[in-house]
C-alpha cells in the first residue's frame, strides 16, 4: 500500500512539473507551427485553390448522341434498327477559341499564389499575437512574484501585530494600516491576474494546448531589443514591400484582376463545336457519314457586362494598393516611434533598477524588523517599491511588445 501511495505521489508530482514546465519563445513558436488550428484550416484554402487549378486545365467532355428508330409504319415494326432499319450516331467536341482555356488556367494559378500569400499573412499576424501574449505573461508573472512576496511579508506582520494589539502593545491603527496595505496589493494583483488569464487563454488557443504556458526569457533575449536602429523610412518601406505578404497579396490581386479582364474578353469570342455523325438511312445517302461544325453568332451576348465589371474591380484593386502604400508608411513610422520611445524610457531607468531596487528592499525590511524605521515609513516604502517594480516590468513588456510589432510591420526580424 505504501509503495502504491508513493507511486501515485510521484505521478502527481510529475504531472504538476509538466504543467508548470517553462518554455522559451522558440519552443512556443515550434509548437505553434505544428499545432495551430487556424493555420491548419487555412492550409486547406491553398489545397482547394490547387484543386481549382487542376480543374481549369480539363476540357469539356465530348458529347455522344444516338438516334434509334422507335416505329417503322411501312413495316408496322417497332424499333426497326437492324440492317435494313434506321439508326444514327454522332459525337461532338467543344473547341475553345480566343485563349479562353489559357487565360482561365493563368487566373486560377494566380489565385493559388494569392491563397499562399494570405496564408503567410495569417501566419505573420498569429505569430505577432503569440509573441505579444508570451511576453505579457512573462512580465505579468514577474510582477506577481514580487507582489506575492510582499503579501507574504505583510500577512506575517498582520498576524504578529494583531496579537500585539490584543495585548495592548501596539495601537490598533497599525493593524488597520497593514490590512489596508494588504487589500491594496490584493486589488492590484487581481488586475494583473485577470490580464494573465486572458493572455494564457490566447497562448493555449494558439498552441492548441490545454496546459498553461510558463514563459522563460533570458537576459540576452531581452537585451536584443535595446540595440539602436536609426530611422530610415525608405529602407524600412522597401523591406516591408519585399516581405509583407499582405502587400504582396495586393499586387497579386491586381495581377489576378488583369487576368480576369483578359478571360472575360476571351469569353466573348464564340467557341467552335466540331463533330461527326453516321446516319444509316434517313440522310441523302445510304450509310451517310458527315462532319459537323457549329459556332454561335455573337449578336446579343458579347459578355459586355462581365468585362465592364472585371475592369471596375481591376481599377478598384489598384486604388486599394495605392492606399495600402500610404498606410504602410504611417504604420512603419508609428511602430518605430513606439519602440524607440520604449527603448529610451527603459535605458534611462535601467542602471538604477539593476543596482539598487533589490538591495534597498532587503535593507528596508531588515531595518524594519530591527525597529530602526517606523511602520508608516515601511508601508510607504512597500507601496512605492511595489509600484516601481511593476512599472519596471511594464517598461520591459512595452519594449518587447513594441519591438515585435515593429518586426511584424516590416515582416522581418530586425532584433
Amino acid at each position: 500500500m505504501k509503495k502504491l501511495s508513493a507511486l501515485l505521489f510521484l505521478i502527481l508530482i510529475n504531472q504538476v512539473s509538466l504543467a508548470q514546465k517553462t518554455v522559451t519563445l522558440q519552443n512556443c513558436e515550434s509548437q505553434f507551427l505544428k499545432n495551430n488550428l487556424f493555420l491548419l484550416a487555412s492550409q486547406y484554402n491553398i489545397d482547394a485553390s490547387k484543386a481549382l487549378t487542376i480543374q481549369a486545365r480539363i476540357w469539356d467532355n465530348p458529347t455522344i448522341t444516338a438516334q434509334l428508330n422507335a416505329y417503322n409504319p411501312e413495316r408496322n415494326q417497332y424499333f426497326d434498327i437492324g440492317k435494313d432499319g434506321q439508326k444514327a450516331f454522332g459525337i461532338e467536341q467543344l473547341i475553345y477559341l480566343g485563349g479562353k482555356k489559357r487565360n482561365e488556367i493563368k487566373l486560377f494559378q494566380t489565385n493559388e499564389q494569392l491563397a499562399e500569400l494570405q496564408f503567410n499573412d495569417l501566419l505573420r499576424t498569429l505569430k505577432l499575437q503569440l509573441r505579444k501574449s508570451f511576453y505579457t505573461v512573462y512580465y505579468n508573472t514577474k510582477s506577481l512574484e514580487t507582489t506575492d512576496e510582499q503579501l507574504s511579508h505583510i500577512e506575517d506582520l498582520i498576524s504578529s501585530y494583531s496579537i500585539q494589539a490584543q495585548k495592548g502593545n501596539v495601537p490598533l491603527k497599525d493593524v488597520v494600516r497593514l490590512q489596508s496595505l494588504y487589500l491594496n496589493f490584493k486589488n492590484e494583483r487581481m488586475e494583473v491576474v485577470n490580464n494573465n488569464i486572458e493572455e494564457q487563454g490566447n497562448l493555449r488557443l494558439l498552441l492548441n494546448s490545454t496546459e498553461n504556458v510558463i514563459p522563460e526569457v533570458s537576459k540576452e533575449e531581452f537585451n536584443k531589443y535595446l540595440k539602436t536602429i536609426d530611422f530610415n523610412l525608405k529602407s524600412f518601406e522597401e523591406e516591408a514591400i519585399a516581405n509583407r505578404p499582405d502587400y504582396l497579396a495586393k499586387q497579386k490581386e491586381i495581377e489576378a484582376n488583369e487576368l480576369n479582364v483578359k478571360w472575360q474578353k476571351s469569353l466573348a469570342v464564340p467557341d467552335l463545336t466540331l463533330g461527326a455523325n453516321y446516319d444509316q438511312r434517313s440522310g441523302a445517302f445510304e450509310k451517310e457519314a458527315n462532319v459537323t461544325i457549329g459556332i454561335p453568332l455573337p449578336l446579343w451576348n458579347k459578355n459586355k457586362g462581365n468585362i465592364k465589371y472585371a475592369k471596375t474591380i481591376l481599377e478598384q484593386s489598384k486604388v486599394e494598393k495605392q492606399n495600402f502604400e500610404l498606410q504602410l508608411q504611417t504604420e512603419i513610422t508609428s511602430a518605430w516611434n513606439k519602440w524607440d520611445e520604449s527603448r529610451k524610457n527603459y535605458t534611462v531607468i535601467k542602471p538604477t533598477v539593476n543596482a539598487d531596487f533589490e538591495a534597498v528592499y532587503n535593507g528596508m525590511l531588515t531595518n524594519f524588523q530591527k525597529r530602526n524605521v517606523s511602520l508608516l515609513e515601511f508601508t510607504d516604502f512597500m507601496e512605492s517599491y511595489n509600484q516601481a517594480t511593476i512599472q519596471v516590468n511594464e517598461l520591459k513588456k512595452k519594449l518587447a511588445l513594441s519591438a515585435e510589432e515593429f518586426n511584424s510591420t516590416i515582416s522581418k526580424d530586425l532584433f
